[in-house]
């Protein structure tokens, strides 16, 4: 719980008047251009090479340089960055969902990050179009191969909620036979472009990943990503971090929300890419700092979704998952194409949703110039100065 709870309210008093003024005027919109001119684009060399513009799922949305991830293989390139908040001692890797050439690349970045936790905050087809590939196992028991990069993931159970999904994975390197343990968070009910339906059921998403270690953990990154990588990935650094802010700060009133989104632009490129997102964030983080402050009329609308079961929190330990928890999936894509599978006990339902996946597939564009086409709004202003980028 939030400390220096007098100091903390003045600064949720502060946040919520701008809030309501913006609200009042219409402002978001030219808030949302103003901040935009403060941000700047550093050099993306590595993402225009010619080697790896496949990897790239938007032509428009490209990894400085400065911050981006390296692979410790030949070719080092993948569309991640690393996003760092020092105040908030938050290091995130913002990443695109994967495509069918980069699911094992996106592993290989998993394993050699030594990350326990992958938060995914879109869904695999939006509007009949493909925007992320299937990159994990679709049953529990089941193993997909990445030979290229000797990885190989299992899910060894899930846990299902209307607005979210947790799937428990074990990554091991066959070379070595080493494993380990990951946790994917995946939050369901973010629509592209769009905000969640509800800040609590958002916000119970959010807490429940920081219960599992996964945000803090010195040793390891956190992966989060949606399509592109910047719009809902960023909405939700902006309001994790802040949250963090508000918390350790000694001088609490002086948070500067848009500014801080400044900050986290100077590590990828486009984060929060509407008005929408950029408000949304403002409430968010308004009402998880009073939940975190105690606040009841909060407490009262979160434990609505609770007995609901829109929303629980979950204790992690080294102990194995919940087994026996399925679900079917239909409206997502294959992954056949990405690795070989290994039979299970499940293999016949698995084999069955992927073939639901495929004809759902079949009805979006997964062609990476078409998601450019329907995406146009997450075009990045690309006439922006230049400065020398910042430490990592």
């Amino acid at each position: 719980m939030l400390t220096g709870y007098g100091v903390v309210t003045r600064a949720v008093v502060a946040i919520e008047r701008e809030l309501h003024g913006l609200d009042i005027s219409n402002g978001w919109p030219q808030a949302f251009l103003e901040m935009a001119d403060l941000c700047h684009d550093y050099p993306y060399r590595a993402a225009r090479a010619w080697e790896n513009r496949a990897r790239n799922r938007y032509r428009d949305v490209s990894p400085y340089d400065h911050s981006r991830v390296h692979l410790m293989v030949n070719n080092d390139y993948i569309n991640a960055n690393f996003v760092v908040v020092e105040e908030a001692q938050r290091r995130y890797i913002l990443t695109q969902g994967p495509l069918p050439n980069t699911s094992g690349h996106f592993w290989l970045m998993v394993w050699q990050q030594n990350s326990r936790g992958v938060i995914m905050l879109n869904r695999l087809v939006e509007k009949e179009t493909v925007k992320c590939s299937q990159y994990w196992p679709l049953c529990q028991g089941q193993v997909v191969f990445f030979e290229e990069v000797g990885i190989s993931v299992q899910m060894l159970g899930e846990e299902v909620k209307p607005y979210y999904e947790v799937h428990y994975l074990r990554l091991e390197n066959m070379m070595t036979g080493e494993s380990k343990a990951v946790s994917h968070f995946h939050y369901t009910s973010w629509p592209d472009f769009g905000v969640p339906e509800s800040p609590a059921s958002f916000l119970a998403f959010l807490f429940m990943v920081r219960e599992s270690g996964s945000l803090n953990d010195e040793q390891s990154t956190v992966v989060i990503h949606c399509s592109a990588g910047i719009g809902r990935s960023g909405t939700f650094a902006l309001i994790d971090s802040c949250l963090v802010l508000l918390e350790k700060r000694e001088n609490r009133f002086s948070l500067n929300i848009r500014q801080a989104l400044v900050n986290l632009r100077k590590y990828r490129m486009g984060l929060i890419q509407t008005p929408e997102q950029l408000r949304f964030s403002y409430v968010a983080i308004v009402e998880g700092a009073k939940y975190l402050m105690g606040d009841q009329s909060i407490r009262k609308k979160w434990k609505a979704l609770t007995q609901e079961d829109h929303c629980r929190s979950y204790s992690f330990d080294s102990s194995p998952p919940p087994s026996g928890i399925t679900k079917k999936y239909d409206d997502e894509s294959d992954y056949s194409d990405l690795a070989t599978r290994m039979p299970d006990s499940g293999e016949e339902s698995c084999e069955t949703t992927t073939r639901k996946r495929s004809r759902e597939e079949s009805k979006g564009d997964s062609s990476q110039e078409e998601g450019h086409k329907k995406d146009k709004k997450s075009k990045v202003p690309s006439k922006r100065k230049k400065p020398n980028p910042p430490d990592l």
